[in-house]
């Protein structure tokens, strides 16, 4: 069997023990972990879970930080199966995860808001916490390291053996656990090693997007471990530029969002005239693109990718105008990732890639595209019923995405299946086309386009902090010219009738928008479904909520 993560940490604690391992700011300062110090509280923490039963669930609620890797890699060592959270979930969310994945145990890690989280926690679950983040119940992971045993008998995983049970975030529906082996991970690792023969041992890696996140934790955590990689965190939202900049990383893996958001910081201090004409003089073009990598934190990345939602193809142009190449990914948390990427030498913007080696695609009758591969899901964690439905009769993972391949064979991603909605004029619309077309607007940050119940369909619109500053006639003016761009290019059926922009902003705090910054369809559509024709009625292409 190929090596797992938890062995490939332990070759390189041998191997290269005063190599930099993790690395984490605290008060500004950064605080290092060689791999020799972090195997020593990995068998500490590994010692304190040995008295679980054999194969406990053990949960793990903590923004990313060096604690939840060593967390993680002790949780194998002792053979039990990790249950990551999102950190930024309520008690309410937090409870029936705890309670129906049967955890014994939990991490209680950095977090912006425990108090509110705590109740979330049955008593029954053993709990380790950490001082260093304010945290002072159940044992101290700080005393377990100054004076608990390192762990008696470390387990040799087994590819077989459960690893995870990851609860999906979900745009719709609550979150189901899929169960994923160390046998999965493995698999997938030896083939991102073969796509990405330009990553070396030993490269920088910087984590800031959920590590309870199927895409964070292989691509960075376990690709990390398997690489012998110095992993480095954000200490705040406030740092995050500076200790990018630190740390310039390898790889770098962002959502669409944040592209959109680092593209709105460079506009707002070199606007779009001024840098046109910039980087129209060669030399002066040259020096500014290095700059600006440098001070993005970009200057040494080999790789850098954007998933977990379409990213518009006039960004991914707009930043291959500054030298930086951004390679479109897909997957999802049931396929380990395991799908379709856009690699070094083979990249085609505006699609999401071809099929990895190993994976096996097909598109249904109805344009779904399905998945097979060594490295699928084993199920949903007690829901049979579930995964029944979600495996086709050739063992296939629905994927629930609309796509097609070009001629190339590169894979487009059309929309969702769920996410069609027929208008009163009894026509199906695919909203993702049409949203990507909009997300081009710098004064839009997050975009639903809707139309239950009306004769067209709208967009429902929060603004961006650029949109914000505009006056209401400056908006109107920008999304009218947006609106009848995307009109032009699209059916009679979907043309847009009314944009709405929202009063409230959509975030992951208030339920409508995923850890991974994508919108929450259903929930949106909740709370105004009884507004849509109203807004319809009113008189103008764009109308404020």
């Amino acid at each position: 069997m190929a090596m797992s993560p938890l062995q490939h940490f332990l070759d390189w604690e041998a191997t290269r023990p005063d190599a930099i391992f993790l690395r984490q700011p605290f008060n500004r300062q950064w605080k290092t972990w060689s791999y020799r110090q972090a195997g020593e509280e990995i068998r500490k923490i590994a010692g304190a879970l040995e008295a679980l039963p054999p194969k406990s669930k053990v949960a793990i609620l903590s923004k990313n930080c060096a604690h939840w890797i060593m967390a993680d890699l002790a949780i194998m060592m002792s053979g039990h199966v990790s249950v990551p959270i999102y950190p930024t979930l309520s008690a309410d969310a937090i409870r029936p995860i705890l309670e129906h994945s049967e955890s014994a145990a939990i991490f209680i890690g950095k977090l912006d808001d425990y108090k509110n989280q705590q109740a979330g926690i049955p008593a029954s679950l053993l709990r380790i916490s950490l001082e260093v983040y304010g945290h002072h119940e159940g044992k101290s992971w700080e005393k377990i390291i100054e004076s608990g045993t390192l762990i008696k008998k470390p387990v040799t995983p087994q590819a077989d053996d459960l690893m995870t049970i990851i609860y999906t975030s979900g745009t719709t529906g609550k979150p189901k656990g899929v169960m994923h082996t160390v046998g999965n991970f493995n698999h997938v690792l030896g083939i991102v090693k073969q796509i990405l023969p330009q990553l070396p041992d030993g490269l920088r890696m910087f984590s800031y997007l959920p590590l309870s996140h199927v895409a964070e934790r292989l691509g960075i955590e376990l690709l990390g471990v398997y690489k012998g990689a110095t992993i480095s965190f954000a200490e705040s939202l406030d740092t995050f530029a500076q200790d990018l900049k630190d740390t310039q990383p390898a790889i770098f893996f962002a959502v669409p969002r944040i592209w959109a958001k680092i593209q709105e910081k460079i506009l707002s201090k070199i606007p779009q005239k001024k840098l046109d004409r910039l980087l129209s003089i060669p030399l002066v073009s040259s020096l500014l693109k290095s700059k600006l990598k440098k001070e993005l934190g970009l200057a040494k990345a080999i790789y850098i990718c954007s998933g977990a939602a379409p990213l518009s193809v006039p960004i991914m142009n707009w930043f291959q105008s500054l030298g930086i190449t951004i390679y479109q990914n897909y997957g999802m948390t049931e396929d380990c990732v395991l799908s379709h990427f856009n690699l070094i030498g083979q990249n085609k913007v505006g699609t999401v890639g071809k099929p990895l080696p190993g994976a096996e695609t097909k598109i249904s009758p109805e344009g779904e595209l399905r998945i097979r591969s060594n490295a699928l899901m084993k199920g949903y964690y007690k829901e049979p019923e579930l995964t029944a439905e979600v495996f086709d009769e050739e063992g296939y993972l629905k994927t629930g995405d609309m796509a097609e391949y070009d001629a190339d064979g590169y894979l487009k991603i059309t929309g969702r299946v769920k996410d069609q909605f027929k208008t009163d004029k009894g026509k199906y619309i695919s909203p993702a086309p049409i949203e990507l077309m909009l997300s081009k607007n710098t004064d839009i940050e997050q975009v639903c386009v809707v139309g239950m119940g009306v004769p067209q369909p709208m967009a429902l619109v929060v603004l961006s902090a650029a949109g914000k500053a505009k006056t209401k006639e400056a908006i109107t003016a920008s999304l009218s010219q947006t609106i009848a761009d995307v009109n032009k290019k699209v059916e009679a059926y979907e043309k847009l009738e009314t944009a709405v922009i929202m009063k409230t902003d959509w975030t992951v705090d208030n339920g409508l928008l995923t850890p991974t910054l994508k919108v929450k369809r259903n929930e949106v559509e909740k709370i105004h479904l009884p507004s849509y024709p109203k807004w319809f009625h009113q008189e103008g292409l764009v109308v404020w909520e």
